[in-house]
């Protein structure tokens, strides 16, 4: 079932997510909407907030970019109760867009190396590395676990330069090819 995509101005998407336990209520059934809630906005990931639900759980399909990047071929990943324990690398700035600010792309700087914990689809513990673009993605997506957004992290002058945009989000003017709620 594809779900509407909260955009900017929405409370949850502001709200600290809370962990969730195994016995969380049709888990595999809202893992599979929000894969196919993704898909059909094209992105590649998308946290629970962004759907109304203020829980840790993020899917990340970057199979879609294989044929750029070969090292993500087959490459779909859930993750539950996410957390970065550190950072580490050179910070990198690189554009960023958002499912729940249709419109807006802004260069933003992330460290390239982060530490994560995280639970996957089976309850599985992990606790590993990562690097690179999947870094970028991870920082992104559990960022609306924190409610942050990446526009958070621009600066003041870049943050005027979209104001329209923004503004424009709250009186319920997204423009966009996938479902939306809005602020009305």
């Amino acid at each position: 079932m594809i779900l509407p995509i909260y955009v900017y101005g929405q409370p949850v998407l502001r709200q600290e997510a809370e962990d969730i336990t195994p016995d969380y209520p049709n888990l595999k059934e809202l893992i599979a909407n929000m894969f196919e809630t993704m898909e059909r906005a094209d992105g590649v990931g998308l946290a629970a907030p962004q759907i109304g639900l203020p829980i840790r759980v993020v899917v990340v399909d970057l199979d879609v970019l294989s044929d750029d990047m070969p090292e993500f071929k087959g490459f779909k990943r859930t993750y539950i109760n996410p957390h970065i324990l550190e950072t580490d690398g050179e910070m990198v700035s690189m554009e960023e867009g958002c499912l729940s600010l249709p419109g807006i792309h802004e260069s933003v700087k992330r460290p390239d190396k982060i530490h994560v914990t995280y639970l996957d689809e089976n309850m599985t513990p992990h606790d590993e590395w990562v690097e690179g673009y999947l870094a970028r993605v991870m920082q992104h997506e559990f960022d609306h676990l924190d409610g942050t957004m990446f526009i958070d992290h621009l600066s003041a002058l870049r943050k005027q330069m979209i104001k329209g945009k923004l503004s424009n989000m709250l009186k319920g003017k997204a423009r966009c090819a996938y479902k939306v709620k809005t602020i009305k």
